[in-house]
């Protein structure tokens, strides 16, 4: 599992979700973003059916994902 406080783009809130973390300002989790992925669907599209994400956002969560793959 990835350790999500060095990235600026996402937060966690207790009460928020039950605690997930989910892109910074909103209430949708960043693992939306891989699930939409994984089901075939680009990041234009994620962020049309997401519109409080910024395209930074989803960028910054996608680079620090793969940053952590680089050093494992």
């Amino acid at each position: 599992m990835l350790d999500w406080t060095s990235c600026v783009a996402v937060e966690r809130i207790s009460d928020k979700l039950s605690g997930v973390w989910l892109f910074r300002g909103t209430r949708v989790p960043v693992k939306t973003l891989f699930e939409n992925l994984e089901d075939g669907a680009t990041v234009d599209q994620f962020l049309e059916w997401f519109p409080g994400v910024t395209r930074e956002q989803a960028l910054a969560v996608l680079e620090f994902a793969e940053a952590s793959l680089a050093t494992a």
